[in-house]
C-alpha cells in the first residue's frame, strides 16, 4: 500500500502557506499595532525580527526625473536623464489609463486595503509546492512598496534583497504597503505607481512611456494605447513592442478582453480595437548634448553649470541634480542666431579641412550667449572631422587650448590709452619696421625684464597714424609706441576686466594678440564696448525651474562698468572706420551701423574678425589646425575648398561674419553708437625712439622725441593720471 504520508519538503511548504496566512490575518486584525514576534507563532526567531525592525511608514524619496534644456525661444535642444522621467499628476493621466492598468494589475484596488487577499492566498497556494515564487498576488500597493524599495537600493546587496523571490521579500513588502494605506490616499497610490514604473525601452513612468511609444502625452491616450502601456508593466522586456511586436499586441489584447470582462469597456469595442495594430509612433529619448541640434552649446551650458556650486557641494552633486533632478533650464541660445553662424560657417569652412572654423555671439549689455558654431561636429570620427573639443569657448569649459588673437588685441591698447585721456589723434610716426628695446616697457611691477632689442613689422601701410588711421590700416609699429605710452599693465589689466581670460604676464607683442584666446572670450571683449563700456560676464543660462516649475535659480546679468562710456564711445567710432573707406572690413559692411576689428596671427596660423553693432557682438574665426587640434599655418591649405595663399582676417574670416551678419540684421534694432563727446582737441605728436624716417608716399615726417613710459598708471576706467600732451 503507497504511503500516503505527504513527504516532509511539501510537509514544510504547507506550513509555510500557514504561517503565511497567519501572517496575513495578524497584519490585517492587528493593522500592526502590536510587533510580529508577540502577534505570531514564527518559527525563525531572525526572521520575526527583522519584520519587527521594518520601518511603521516607507519614506519616499523623489523619483529620478529627466532634466530639459531648453532655447530662448521654448525649443527643447536636449534632455538629461539617468532615468527618463516626468512626473505628471493624476489628473494628466487619461481616465481610460487608470482604468485600463487596475483591470489587469488589481481589479480590486479600491476595495481592498493594502493587499487583495484572495489574489495573496492563491498565489501563496500555488507556490506552496515550489522553491520560490511562480505567481504573484501583488496589489498596486504592494508593486509601488517593492518599485520603492528597488529605487531606494543604494548598493547591491541592497538591490538583489529587493527583487529577491522569497517570502520573506513579500512580507516586508506588505508592511510597507499598509504604511502606503495608512498615510496615503488611493489615487495617490495610484498616481506614484504610475509615475515609478517601468514601461521598457528606457521609458520610466506613464508620461515618459506615452512619449516614447506614441508621442502623445499620458492625458490624450486612447484605448489602444492604454491597454497596449498597462499591458507592459508586467513584463516590459518581454512585452518590449519595439522589439517584440506580437507579444505586445498578444498582452494588449489580453488587457482589453480584462477590461470587457470587468465591463469597463463593451466586447464589442475590444474586439474592435484588437483588430487593429499596435500603432506604435515611436520618439527617440536622447540624453546629453551629443543628440542635440546645437551639441557644443548644449555642452558648453552644461559645464558652464557645473561650475556652479548652488546647484550642489561637489560636480558630482551637480552632474546628480541635471540628471534626475527634473529641472527645466533655460539658456540663451537664439536659434535663429545659431542657424545664421551654422550656415556662414560650413559654408566658408569643411569639417575635415585642416582648419577649424568658429563663431561667437554675445549680446552686448547682458552677456547673453545667442550663438556658438564651430565647423568640426561633435563625435568621435576623426575621418569625418569629429571631436569632442570645444573650440569656440575657454578652455577650461571646452578643453581646446585657443589661437593666437592678432591684432584684434589691439583692442585693449587702444582702450587703456583713452583711458589714461591720450587724444585719439596723438601722431606716431609708424615706419615699415621699428626696433625698440624690450625694457622700454613698464610692466606691473616696472621695467619689462629683458636687455634685447626687438624689430617690429608692419604688415600693412606705414607712415604717421593716430588712433583713426592706425586702428583702420591696423599698423603694427603704430601700436607698439603706443603700448609704450600706456605700458602693458594697463592693456593687460583691461583685457582681463573685459572678459579675457589671461594667466602669463604681457609681453612688448601683447599688443599683436600672441595670447592664446577663444572667441567667446573676444567677443564678450567686443560687446564690452557695444555697450558703452559696461562689462557683462558672458553666460548661457537664464533660469533654472525645479521639477515643480518653481524657480530654482535665477541668472541675472553680472555686469561692471569698466571704462567710462566716453571712452567707449570713442573706441566705437574709432572701430567703425574699419568698416568703411580703406578700411580691412569695409567689404563686410551689412545695412546696420557696425564696428570691427581685423586679426592675422604669425605665420597666419589663425585669423580673426571681431564685429559688433550696439545689439549684438559677433566674433569669427579661422584657425589652421591638424585633427589632433594643433596649430599649424592656413598657408597653403585647402579652406572651405579653396587654396588659401596667404591667410588674412578681412578675407577668410571675414566673409564668416559678413555672412552671419547679414543673414541676422533684419532681426537687429536699427541702433547707432554714440557719437564721443570728450574732444581732446587739435592732433597731437611723439615719435618713435629710433632715427629713422619715414612716411606715407615716402614723405619725411618731422621728429619729435618720445616721452618716457610712465611708471604708475590709472586702470582704463577714465580715472588713472592723464598724461601730458
Amino acid at each position: 500500500m503507497a504511503d500516503e504520508r505527504l513527504d516532509a519538503t511539501k510537509v514544510v511548504s504547507h506550513v509555510g502557506v500557514m504561517i503565511a496566512v497567519s501572517v496575513v490575518l495578524g497584519l490585517l486584525v492587528g493593522g500592526l499595532a502590536i510587533p510580529f514576534a508577540g502577534a505570531l507563532g514564527i518559527a525563525s526567531t531572525s526572521a520575526a525580527k527583522s519584520l519587527d525592525d521594518l520601518p511603521v511608514q516607507l519614506q519616499t524619496s523623489a523619483l529620478p526625473q529627466r532634466t530639459r534644456m531648453l532655447a530662448s525661444n521654448g525649443q527643447t535642444i536636449a534632455t538629461f536623464y539617468d532615468e527618463n522621467r516626468t512626473n505628471v499628476s493624476l489628473d494628466q493621466i487619461a481616465p481610460i489609463m487608470r482604468t485600463a492598468i487596475v483591470s489587469i494589475e488589481d481589479y480590486r484596488f479600491y476595495q481592498h486595503g493594502a493587499l487583495d487577499l484572495k489574489g495573496t492566498l492563491r498565489a501563496f497556494v500555488t507556490n506552496s509546492g515550489s522553491s520560490g515564487v511562480v505567481q504573484g498576488g501583488s496589489s498596486i500597493t504592494q508593486q509601488l512598496a517593492k518599485l520603492t524599495l528597488l529605487q531606494d537600493s543604494q548598493t547591491a546587496s541592497e538591490r538583489k534583497a529587493a527583487t529577491a523571490d522569497t517570502y520573506q521579500r513579500k512580507i516586508a513588502e506588505l508592511r510597507h504597503a499598509i504604511a502606503f494605506e495608512q498615510h496615503h490616499s488611493k489615487d495617490w497610490i495610484l498616481n506614484r505607481y504610475l509615475n515609478i514604473a517601468y514601461f521598457g525601452d528606457g521609458a520610466y513612468g506613464i508620461q515618459a512611456a506615452s512619449r516614447h511609444y506614441f508621442n502623445v502625452d499620458a492625458k490624450n491616450l486612447n484605448l489602444r494605447q492604454a491597454a497596449l502601456l498597462a499591458g507592459l508593466v508586467k513584463n516590459p522586456v518581454g512585452y518590449d513592442p519595439t522589439n517584440n511586436p506580437a507579444a505586445a499586441k498578444t498582452r494588449r489584447d489580453i488587457v482589453l478582453d480584462r477590461m470587457a470582462q470587468l465591463h469597463k469597456i463593451t466586447t464589442e469595442k475590444a474586439e474592435t480595437v484588437k483588430k487593429r495594430p499596435v500603432g506604435l509612433n515611436l520618439t527617440p529619448s536622447s540624453n546629453g548634448c551629443a543628440s542635440s541640434d546645437y551639441p557644443f552649446f548644449c555642452d558648453y551650458a552644461y559645464r558652464y553649470l557645473l561650475t556652479d556650486p548652488s546647484l550642489g557641494k561637489t560636480v558630482e552633486d551637480r552632474k546628480e541634480l541635471i540628471y534626475a533632478g527634473g529641472l527645466t533650464i533655460k539658456t540663451t541660445i537664439d536659434p535663429r542666431y545659431q542657424k545664421a553662424a551654422d550656415n556662414a560657417v560650413s559654408a566658408h569652412v569643411k569639417a575635415t579641412d585642416q582648419a577649424i572654423g568658429a563663431v561667437a555671439m554675445v549680446e552686448p549689455g547682458t552677456g547673453q550667449v545667442r550663438a556658438i558654431s564651430q565647423s568640426r561636429p561633435m563625435g568621435r570620427n576623426g575621418s569625418l572631422g569629429q571631436t569632442y573639443l570645444n573650440y569656440v569657448v575657454p578652455s577650461s569649459l571646452g578643453d581646446s587650448g585657443g589661437f593666437q588673437a592678432g591684432s584684434t588685441f589691439k583692442l585693449f591698447v587702444l582702450a587703456a590709452a583713452l583711458g589714461q585721456g591720450l587724444s585719439p589723434y596723438t601722431s606716431i610716426n609708424s615706419p615699415a619696421a621699428l626696433k625698440v628695446a624690450l625694457n622700454s616697457y613698464e610692466t606691473c611691477s616696472g621695467p619689462y625684464t629683458s636687455s634685447e632689442d626687438f624689430t617690429f613689422h608692419n604688415s600693412t601701410d606705414s607712415g604717421r597714424m593716430n588712433m583713426y588711421t592706425g586702428m583702420q590700416l591696423s599698423v603694427n609699429t603704430f601700436f607698439v609706441q603706443l603700448e609704450q605710452r600706456t605700458g602693458l599693465c594697463e592693456p593687460w589689466t583691461l583685457a582681463k576686466k573685459m572678459g579675457v581670460n589671461l594667466t602669463v604676464k604681457p609681453t612688448p607683442a601683447f599688443t599683436l594678440g600672441v595670447n592664446s584666446v577663444s572667441p567667446l572670450e573676444m567677443a564678450e571683449a567686443y560687446a564690452t564696448v557695444a555697450a558703452r563700456g559696461n562689462h557683462c560676464k558672458a553666460t548661457p543660462v537664464t533660469e533654472i525651474l525645479n521639477s515643480d516649475n518653481k524657480e530654482f535659480k535665477k541668472y541675472s546679468s553680472d555686469c561692471d562698468q569698466v571704462m567710462t562710456q566716453s571712452t567707449a564711445d570713442r573706441i566705437a567710432d574709432i572701430l567703425k572706420g574699419v568698416m568703411t573707406g580703406r578700411g580691412f572690413g569695409a567689404a563686410l559692411a551689412i545695412d546696420k551701423e557696425s564696428a570691427g576689428k581685423t586679426g592675422t596671427t604669425q605665420d597666419n596660423k589663425a585669423v580673426w574678425f571681431d564685429g559688433f553693432t550696439p545689439a549684438i557682438a559677433t566674433v569669427a574665426m579661422v584657425a589652421g589646425a591638424n585633427q589632433q587640434g594643433t596649430p599649424i599655418t592656413l598657408n597653403g591649405q585647402s579652406v572651405g575648398g579653396e587654396i588659401i595663399g596667404t591667410a588674412h582676417g578681412s578675407t577668410v574670416a571675414g566673409p564668416i561674419w559678413g555672412d552671419t551678419m547679414k543673414a541676422i540684421q533684419d532681426l537687429l534694432p536699427d541702433e547707432s553708437f554714440v557719437e564721443p563727446t570728450n574732444d581732446y582737441g587739435s592732433t597731437q605728436g611723439f615719435n618713435n625712439p629710433t632715427s629713422a624716417t619715414t612716411g606715407n608716399g615716402g614723405q619725411a615726417q618731422t621728429q619729435v622725441a618720445a616721452p618716457k613710459p610712465r611708471k604708475h598708471r590709472g586702470h582704463g576706467d577714465g580715472h588713472g593720471p592723464r598724461p601730458r600732451h
